[in-house]
Formats: structure tokens, C-alpha cells, sequence
């Protein structure tokens, strides 16, 4: 997935390690597997037809709610593929873990991740936003939220 991520769009909105290269791939591969066999994270590559990730989603329970995210190549938006996978994990989390809510950390200069929030049912929350500061630049997010039908 280095092709994938090593990208500064990637780097930018996302947590994701920049540079993004083999070791860091190695590395991030590790902690999603320990993730889901602690049963916190299930993080799963987006693809077309099985083959090559196009990117990733991730479904993670902490205590603030029931997260999903995603980040796709830069080279493959603009095919719905965040919307399809945001919907898949979202039942995924409804129909087979029960929760009644999942939610988006968004930042709110993120349009294309807004895009796909509004486009797929989520709405903003009047919660406070999440502030901090990730490689270097400090980030605000807001809190949107799909509930289960």
C-alpha cells in the first residue's frame, strides 16, 4: 500500500504515517492486526473486484461511539468507493454488532469526506469539536453521526 498512501493528500488529512513506505507499511499492517485481535478495530482493504486496495475503511469501537474512516488512494476517487465501503461498514455495525450509532470525525475543510457524510445519510452533531495537533498542524473535528434505521 505504499503506492496508495505515500501520497501528501494522504498525509495531510489523515493520521496515516508520511512518508509511507515499505516500513511503515509493515508497521501499520502489525498494529491493524493486533487491533482486531483485541477486538477494537477491524480495518479492511477497498477494492473493486478483490483484488489490488484502492484503499481502506475501519470500523473501531472506542468510547466516544462506534467510529468508522476511510481513506482512498488519491488515484481512484470520484468512483463512490468511500461512500460504498462507509455504507458497508455502517451495516456491518448495525445488522451484526448491534450498535445504534456510528459516527465521522471530519474535519470540516475536508469537502470531499463532507461529501460523502452528507451524501450518505450522516449529520452533523452540536457536540464540541475534537481539537488537537497531528504532525505538526493543529486539526479540528467535527463529530457526524448516521443512526441505525
Amino acid at each position: 500500500m505504499p503506492d496508495l498512501f505515500d501520497h501528501p493528500d494522504i498525509a495531510y488529512w489523515t493520521p496515516i504515517v508520511s512518508p509511507f513506505d515499505a516500513e511503515a507499511a509493515r508497521a501499520r499492517l502489525a498494529r491493524d492486526r493486533q487491533l482486531r485481535a483485541d477486538g477494537i478495530a477491524l480495518l479492511l482493504a477497498i477494492t473493486l473486484d478483490g483484488g489490488a486496495p484502492l484503499g481502506e475503511v475501519m470500523l473501531r469501537r472506542a468510547p466516544e461511539g462506534t467510529e468508522l474512516g476511510y481513506a482512498v488512494g488519491p488515484a481512484h476517487r470520484g468512483q463512490g468507493l468511500a461512500g460504498r465501503a462507509v455504507r458497508v461498514m455502517a451495516a456491518y455495525a448495525f445488522e451484526e454488532l448491534g450498535v445504534d450509532r456510528v459516527i465521522l470525525e471530519l474535519e470540516a475543510e475536508n469537502a470531499a469526506s463532507v461529501a460523502v457524510a452528507t451524501a450518505n445519510g450522516f449529520r452533523l452533531l452540536g457536540v464540541p469539536l475534537i481539537e488537537g495537533e497531528e504532525k505538526g498542524r493543529p486539526y479540528a473535528l467535527q463529530t457526524w453521526a448516521l443512526d441505525r434505521a
